[in-house]
C-alpha cells in the first residue's frame, strides 16, 4: 500500500470514529476541507462540496448539536444515529479514499461503517448510564466532550492524518475503561 492510501485510509478511520459521536458534523467537515482545497474527494462525492449539501449538512449540524443538550432530545437522537451514523461514516470516509480502486473502497467504507456503529453503541450506552445517575444532568456536560472529540477528530483527520490513528486508539481505549469501570463492582467494606 503506498502512502497516498495509507493517509486516505487514516483519514477516512478518523472521520468514521467521529461520525460514531455526531452524524452530520463529519460530513459537513468535509464538504468544508474540499470546497477549500484541502482533502481531494473520491470520484462520485463531490456532491458534499456544493453549495445546496454544505447548507443542508451545515443546518443539520447545527440542529444535532444543539438539540443533544436537552436530554429527552438526546436520547431520540441517539435512536436516530443507529441507522445515520454508520451511513454518515460510510459517506464521510468513502469521500476521503480518493486513489482506492473499486470495489475496495465501497469495501474499507462499509468496515468504517461498522467502527462507527461500535463508537455510536458505546455513547449511547454511556449516555443511558448518565441519565440513571444523574437524572440526565450530566447529560449535556457529556454532550458538550463529544462535541470537542469529534471537532478533535476531524481536525486531525483532515489536516495529519496518521496522527488520527493514535487518537482513535486513545478513544476506543478511554471507552474500554470507562465501561469496564463501571462494570466493577462496589468495593466492600472490611469486616473488623
Amino acid at each position: 500500500m503506498n502512502l497516498q492510501l495509507a493517509l486516505a485510509l487514516a483519514s477516512g478511520i478518523g472521520i468514521a470514529a467521529a461520525s460514531g459521536l455526531r452524524a452530520f458534523l463529519p460530513l459537513f467537515a468535509v464538504g468544508v476541507a474540499a470546497r477549500l482545497g484541502w482533502i481531494p474527494l473520491h470520484h462520485g462525492s463531490e456532491w458534499l462540496a456544493s453549495d445546496p449539501a454544505l447548507w443542508a449538512l451545515g443546518c443539520a449540524t447545527v440542529l444535532e448539536i444543539a438539540g443533544d443538550k436537552i436530554p429527552v432530545v438526546d436520547h431520540a437522537l441517539d435512536a436516530i444515529g443507529t441507522v445515520l451514523r454508520p451511513v454518515a461514516a460510510f459517506l464521510g470516509g468513502y469521500a476521503v479514499l480518493r486513489g482506492w480502486g473499486e470495489p475496495w473502497a465501497q469495501i474499507a467504507s462499509i468496515a468504517l461503517g461498522a467502527g462507527a456503529i461500535a463508537i455510536h453503541a458505546a455513547k449511547a450506552k454511556t449516555r443511558l448510564g448518565s441519565t440513571a445517575v444523574s437524572l440526565g444532568h450530566a447529560n449535556p456536560i457529556l454532550s458538550v466532550l463529544e462535541d470537542l472529540t469529534s471537532v478533535g477528530l476531524l481536525v486531525v483527520a483532515i489536516l495529519a492524518p496518521l496522527a488520527v490513528l493514535v487518537l482513535v486508539v486513545l478513544l476506543v481505549w478511554l471507552m474500554v475503561r470507562f465501561r469496564r469501570g463501571s462494570r466493577s463492582p462496589a468495593p466492600t467494606p472490611p469486616v473488623g
